[in-house]
């Protein structure tokens, strides 16, 4: 059983015997502190939630790597963004401390702290990765808790959106040189993401049925480029509009399926960066629709999705989102003309009901109304 005793120089020694027969021993300045250190731990072991104190006692910047290895499997763009997020804003703040030292009192002034300075996203995506790092020494039995549980993390705020007309997708691809006028319009009419786009090959169109398959993805990645799979991990297949399949086809016509359906004039991979700067931000200012970025063409496929009548489902399938939540989170401004739609509708449905009633003197469940006469 674990004890405790007071030394000559007023302190209190707090000794226990761990799970493995070693004794930890501890100096307090009250005998209350000293008497609860040893009854947790005497609970905890009898439980089987004891954890060795000396296990908890690697710091953060030792344990990170640890951590980070586990992201190896991630796309590029990911893991490096993790280990930004790493060594910038969680590594200054807690490198030195040991894992067993972090309060939940500290992590909650700490993310106070960020929201001031970087603003909810970054500091959402910085409290995630301590939280990831301490969730992951409790599995490896370093901690017994996680004091980032219960922090309340900032509300993102929603990003600007524009959504351009059909006049105004006209407008800024007759601003492009061929092919990318096209491009711009698979992208704006489809939803496909840039990098998707770029990594069309001819092979993944069936005109026939009017579908583009979407397997590959091309990002920039501190320079180079990169083919992996799409965001969400999974392939889909994309509704093109008929208009634009005979365009599609002529560009297609005689060329290797295996070769990118999109290129730069010299036949070379398409990068983001530079066709922004060479194309796109040039037709932009010429189209007079500034600002606007390639993305907006996506959210532009959205809205004139929903517009067409296209319902919440299809409109996932067709942009990749991993659920209709997430479609409806990013685009729920879209639909409120739906919903009004909606509502007349109902409204229109309960006068024709009603006059229907007065028509066949039944009452409105479908009972003889009974007329009272004076």
């Amino acid at each position: 059983m674990g004890s405790v005793k007071k030394l000559p120089n007023g302190k209190y020694r707090a000794r226990y015997r761990g799970p493995d027969g070693r004794e930890r021993a501890r100096h307090f300045a009250l005998k209350r502190d000293a008497e609860r250190w040893v009854v947790t731990n005497e609970s905890a072991r009898a439980k089987g939630d004891w954890i060795d104190p000396d296990r908890g006692r690697l710091t953060v910047s030792e344990w990170a790597p640890v951590w980070l290895a586990t992201k190896a499997t991630l796309k590029a763009k990911s893991r490096l963004d993790y280990e930004s997020v790493l060594r910038t804003q969680v590594v200054p703040r807690w490198g030195a401390v040991p894992l067993n030292r972090i309060t939940h009192a500290d992590v909650v002034a700490w993310v106070a702290e960020l929201s001031r300075r970087l603003g909810p996203s970054r500091t959402r995506k910085a409290l995630d990765v301590l939280s990831q790092c301490l969730r992951m020494a409790i599995r490896d039995g370093r901690l017994a808790r996680d004091p980032t549980l219960g922090v309340k993390r900032p509300r993102p705020r929603r990003g600007r959106q524009r959504f351009l007309t059909h006049a105004e997708v006209d407008k800024l691809a007759a601003e492009c040189p061929p092919p990318f006028d096209l491009f711009v319009l698979l992208v704006a009419y489809t939803g496909v993401r840039f990098g998707e786009a770029a990594g069309l090959r001819v092979g993944d169109l069936d005109l026939h049925r009017g579908r583009l398959r979407v397997e590959t993805s091309v990002v920039e990645v501190l320079g180079q480029l990169e083919e992996t799979t799409p965001k969400s991990h999974r392939t889909r297949t994309v509704p093109v509009p008929r208009f634009l399949r005979e365009q599609l086809a002529a560009l297609a016509a005689g060329r290797d399926p295996a070769h990118r359906l999109f290129t730069t004039k010299n036949g070379r991979q398409l990068r983001n960066s530079n066709f922004r700067h060479q194309v796109f931000d040039p037709a932009v200012r010429r189209a007079g629709l500034a600002p606007l970025t390639p993305h907006d063409l996506r959210d532009t496929a959205a809205s004139l999705a929903v517009a067409s009548g296209a319902t919440v489902k299809a409109i996932q399938r067709m942009l990749g989102h991993a659920s209709a939540a997430m479609t409806l989170d990013v685009y729920a401004g879209l639909f409120d003309d739906e919903l009004d739609d909606v509502a007349d509708r109902m409204s229109e449905a309960a006068e024709a009901a009603r006059q229907r009633d007065v028509r066949t003197g039944c009452g409105p469940d479908g009972d003889a109304a009974v007329l009272e006469t004076s």
